[in-house]
């Protein structure tokens, strides 16, 4: 059978719709002494971005990607666009801003707006939504006349795994359902369930009663006029999850977008040759973050109660409120816009507020705010309409400490707003670097390099993590061991296209990750 060689076009597009940008091409065989540090590396394997080729995990079976709505364009392709930008800032290179322009218009063409589609809210907006398998799913049971009775909602990742089989109860009146997930290997049985809501066994406050359980079900009964006798059409149903936009997407998207923007602006060259695409971009980026200024409380950001997520109505993990950040430094920087730099110091402060120091005067923070709802624990009341959260009514503690992976967006938040001069301050960044090389790098026993899987040390992490360690990069300038070490993890693992280009993420964060090795040894 031949090769079939998609173009990155039709790549970046299936992303949306459900496969992976930045799919892997069939790639050479790379000796072992990879020099990650060098420019034809990253151009190399950039090439093999943007040919394409088998390899991808899109298949229709894919978990991850079904329907492509994983949120790919957020975990591959800004990847990919970011790895762009350090590589011009690093060798200046004009190239490099060709070829961000050339992915950015069709990751453009790709927003809900452009493409007709909706969110669960039945809006199209500027900017890429994604459901599966992060969003709640839904069932809707139905009587034998197809008639919406009663809703089944799952707020457990990985919903459209589950299937509901409906069966008749013990008593005439009643029915059965099991719902088995078979990604996460869960099965709930509810037993003689009744829709009288006068009944013990009212399916809605028996679901209430048990919430959230191990897959985070509740119920809403859908009948306007509820009759005596009432059942559910017997036989399998199946949960599909509803589209949601994403803060930390919008942000991981929009941040290499404006990082152009900002680099344009500050160089009368690039203006003459990239105004018109710079105010275009800057307009995107504006209406893209615009898209979450409902979810502001504060100096944080929150999923509004009713969002179909789990901890809908709590506050947004701190790499997922600052990930958005991100891209609003950028545009204070370029637009000077009060507002923006109003927002990023609050983002500052809130994140600033949950970095403490340890005894090796190193910054250690949880993956929820301390403080909040999901951090503290949270009950439900007894009546929904007062809980804080519909699909999860009671949740928490939760007090892990933050992984490296979504630390590094924290990071590179931190350091941005401070070389913006809208928060932190140079002893922070110190206390950062101090994080990185005092808790998360290490060297094993046998004297090879390491990485510990959290901020506060924790497990050692396999390959797959030390791969990400290179997006902590922008702390080298405060501790040359930062790229050091990165460098050594590089140089004992040998990550490559080849070798790891078909994990679930694809292969943009790798281009990233070597674009950052290249920017930090200069």
């Amino acid at each position: 059978m031949p090769e079939i060689r998609p173009s990155r076009r039709t790549l970046i597009q299936l992303t949306a719709a459900g496969a992976v940008a930045g799919a892997v091409g069939a790639s050479p065989a790379y000796a072992e002494g990879v020099d990650y540090t060098a420019r034809r590396t990253f151009d190399d394997w950039d090439r093999l971005f943007q040919e394409g080729g088998p390899g991808q995990p899109d298949q229709p079976n894919d978990n991850t990607n079904r329907d492509g709505r994983s949120g790919m364009l957020a975990w591959s392709q800004s990847y990919v666009l970011l790895g762009l930008i350090r590589m011009y800032e690093t060798y200046r290179d004009t190239y490099y801003l060709d070829r961000l322009i050339d992915n950015v218009d069709q990751v453009l063409e790709v927003r809900d707006s452009a493409r007709g589609v909706t969110d669960y809210r039945g809006l199209s907006l500027p900017a890429w939504r994604a459901d599966h398998p992060y969003t709640t799913g839904y069932a809707t049971l139905a009587d034998s006349n197809g008639q919406p009775l009663l809703d089944l909602r799952e707020a457990l990742s990985y919903a459209e795994d589950t299937t509901i089989t409906v069966s008749a109860g013990t008593r005439a009146d009643t029915f059965s359902v099991q719902l088995v997930n078979t990604f996460v290997n869960r099965t709930v049985t509810l037993t003689d369930l009744s829709l009288d809501p006068a009944s013990p066994d009212y399916a809605v406050a028996r679901i209430y009663a048990a919430a959230p359980g191990p897959l985070q079900l509740t119920a809403e009964d859908r009948r306007t006029a509820p009759h005596a006798g009432d059942l559910p059409k017997f036989g399998s149903y199946q949960m599909h999850c509803k589209p949601v936009i994403f803060a930390v997407h919008t942000g991981m998207i929009t941040y290499p977008i404006a990082s152009f923007v900002r680099i344009v602006a500050g160089s009368p060259v690039l203006r003459r040759r990239y105004q018109r695409k710079a105010a275009e971009y800057l307009q995107a980026c504006r209406e893209a973050v615009a898209v979450h200024d409902w979810e502001y409380r504060s100096d944080h950001l929150i999923w509004p109660k009713g969002q179909p997520l789990p901890y809908d109505g709590c506050e947004q993990p701190i790499n997922q409120s600052v990930g958005l950040g991100q891209t609003l430094v950028e545009l204070a920087l370029v637009t000077g816009d009060r507002g923006y730099r109003q927002k990023v110091a609050a983002l500052g402060r809130m994140l600033a507020n949950q970095l403490v120091a340890d005894t090796g005067d190193a910054y250690q923070w949880h993956y929820w705010p301390m403080g909040g709802h999901i951090y503290e624990g949270f009950t439900k009341t007894g009546d929904p309409a007062t809980d804080l959260s519909i699909f999860t009514p009671s949740g928490g503690p939760a007090r892990q400490f933050e992984d490296i992976s979504h630390g590094a967006i924290d990071v590179e938040f931190a350091v941005r707003a401070f070389r913006a001069k809208l928060a932190f301050t140079g002893r922070d960044m110190e206390r950062i670097a101090r994080t990185f090389t005092q808790n998360v790098a290490f060297t094993d026993p046998g004297g090879l390099p390491a990485i510990h899987t959290t901020v506060a040390g924790g497990a050692t992490g396999a390959a797959s993590v030390a791969a990400q360690a290179p997006r902590w990069m922008q702390a080298t300038p405060w501790d040359p061991q930062v790229h050091a070490h990165c460098l050594a993890l590089y140089n004992r693992y040998q990550p490559t296209p080849e070798r790891d280009g078909r994990q679930a993420i694809g292969f943009g964060w790798l281009l990233a990750n070597v674009a950052y090795l290249n920017w930090g040894a200069r």
